[in-house]
């Protein structure tokens, strides 16, 4: 046995963010027995699109404005493609992420040819483009967008239009598309997406094709946002003017800033904060809106790294960090 083996470190099985995936995962499954399905539903739906949103801008540094219009046009998407031409609704949803895919790699296409706030203004002058065109097409009903929409039976024999069906499909399908995530910023082109990020002149250096992994992350947000997108036609039943507008994109931007920027677990913990605060505040005379500016002012003064980004960067972070390790 030779030294190197002995001193080689011992392999990391648990840190602190799989543990606090585990855990979430185990409140999940039995969340849905002691809270109202179609919150929680709405919960996974938006922190899909969040994580959506984090790995183009935590992970290849890109600032887009534009998100709403993958996370919309994904909803439409699929609502018509349901309603209107009998998809089931897996059929369905995939076709809205293959919109979204489409809709993509027309948009970072144009966005990465420039850099900073050039290229946020571009994602944001597409998207409202395309929204324009979802307020005049006929298949999107207008202003009164796509209604009723089927849930119908996944596979052909689950009934969807059971609450505890519907919500374990959307947690089946919110773990996928985490386990994606997961897998792609651990890969060898994640690695490659955070160099870029880092410092992208080096990167060009050392002979990497920076556009192209650019636009293939572009692509990859795009589409796992437009699987966020129609899997909430699905739950909510409906398409609206709402998920495609410039309000919607500056919504999962505040989710991914208050969970932080660069963590898995971050914009889960973001758009589930936000989530609660519309949805108990709805019926209150208090604004929605100036309570969550307000946490924003908080974190961005106190919170620079986001809440969970705090945690981990804290001593009571590092401490857990430390013990889950050993």
């Amino acid at each position: 046995m030779t030294e190197a083996t002995i001193s080689a470190p011992k392999p990391r099985f648990l840190t602190l963010e799989t543990t606090l995936i585990l855990i979430g995962i185990v409140l999940l499954i039995l969340a849905p027995f002691h809270f109202y399905p179609v919150f929680l539903m709405k919960v996974l739906c938006f922190a899909l699109f969040a994580c959506a949103f984090n790995l183009l801008l935590g992970y290849a540094g890109i600032l887009s404005f534009g998100h709403a219009a993958f996370f919309g046009g994904a909803a439409y998407f699929t609502a018509h493609s349901v309603k209107e031409w009998g998809f089931s609704p897996e059929l369905g949803i995939l076709t809205g992420v293959a919109g979204a895919a489409i809709l993509g790699l027309v948009i970072g296409f144009l966005a990465i040819r420039r850099q900073g706030i050039y290229s946020t203004m571009i994602t944001l002058a597409m998207a409202q483009m395309f929204a324009f065109f979802c307020l005049q097409a006929s298949f999107t009903h207008g202003e009164d967008g796509i209604q009723g929409v089927p849930r119908g039976h996944l596979f052909g024999f689950i009934d969807l239009e059971q609450p505890l069906n519907m919500y374990f499909f959307v947690l089946a399908v919110f773990l996928a598309g985490m386990f994606i995530i997961w897998r792609i910023i651990n890969s060898p082109f994640g690695m490659i997406l955070k160099s870029v990020r880092e410092n992208e002149n080096r990167a060009i250096s050392l002979g990497y094709s920076v556009a192209r992994y650019k636009l293939a992350a572009f692509v990859m947000s795009a589409a796992l946002t437009g699987l966020a997108g129609g899997l909430k036609a699905i739950v909510f039943q409906f398409a609206t003017l709402t998920d495609v507008s410039w309000q919607m994109s500056g919504e999962v931007v505040l989710m991914t800033l208050l969970g932080g920027i660069g963590t898995l677990v971050g914009p889960i913990f973001g758009a589930a904060l936000i989530s609660t605060l519309e949805n108990y505040l709805a019926t209150s005379e208090f604004p929605v809106t100036v309570v969550t500016g307000i946490i924003f002012m908080v974190c961005v003064l106190v919170f620079r790294r986001g809440i969970i980004g705090e945690l981990y960067a804290s001593r009571l972070g590092k401490k857990l960090e430390s013990k889950s390790e050993s």
